[in-house]
């Protein structure tokens, strides 16, 4: 593997949503072989995204020991949510996650997710997606944390829902993969959109646009590491 190319100078990335679970890394790597290679390549931060209660444990423990260790190089915080395709298991647990990770790990924890509607697979019933996202939305505004959102296929019912539930300007739309008309919609919500390597692919004009319109300050970058890595990297780690 070639050495990543050297950082801007003064130029330091957050990276918005990744997963560096045991569960998520490719066959052989090591959580801190990515970090080193982040920090070396200017990631000066990054979230560890829960997919369900085990990945979310994992994420916490996984950014507890980003901060525990001063060489390091990078900043980390985690979140604990509960994914569409895994709807039908409930996200009764995700509360009780969220107030042990409130005492265990303080500050670690900075939003519920990925959460939402995933239309295109539907590994979970629909009307269970819909019940399960709107009850994380409110555990969100309970602990007063962001929401992380995944929506794919699902734009009317995944705002309805963050509308009705009073999610807002704590809210990431994680992979932003719809076009103009979506982002104006998520920007009229308050929420900030996240762009992946999604945005590079030849047949992502429509995100390609999104992103032109996107006010900077609400704005935000993503690997979704080790998935969706950008043009000409595309289908490595």
């Amino acid at each position: 593997m070639s050495p990543p190319a050297a950082p801007a100078p003064g130029v330091r990335w957050l990276d918005s949503h990744c997963h560096l679970q045991d569960t998520y890394l490719p066959d052989g790597m090591v959580a801190g072989e990515a970090i080193r290679e982040a920090a070396a390549a200017g990631v000066g931060g990054l979230v560890c995204v829960g997919t369900d209660l085990d990945t979310s444990r994992q994420a916490i423990l996984v950014a507890q020991a980003i901060g525990a260790s001063p060489g390091s190089g990078l900043r980390a915080w985690a979140t604990a949510g509960v994914h569409p395709h895994e709807a039908v298991h409930g996200a009764g647990e995700v509360d009780t996650l969220l107030t042990w990770a409130a005492q265990a790990a303080p500050g670690v924890v900075v939003a519920v997710g990925e959460c939402g509607l995933d239309y295109h697979y539907d590994h979970s019933p629909r009307p269970v997606q819909r019940q399960v996202f709107a009850e994380q939305v409110a555990v969100a505004r309970h602990h007063d944390l962001a929401v992380v959102v995944h929506t794919r296929q699902a734009w009317d019912d995944t705002l309805d829902i963050l509308r009705s539930e009073g999610a807002g300007q704590r809210t990431v739309v994680h992979c932003f993969s719809g076009g103009p008309d979506e982002a104006r919609r998520c920007l009229d919500l308050g929420a900030f959109l996240s762009f992946s390597g999604i945005v590079t692919f030849k047949s992502a004009g429509e995100v390609r646009q999104a992103a032109v319109l996107c006010p900077p300050d609400r704005l935000l970058v993503e690997t979704d590491a080790p998935f969706l890595a950008p043009v000409p990297h595309r289908g490595k780690p």
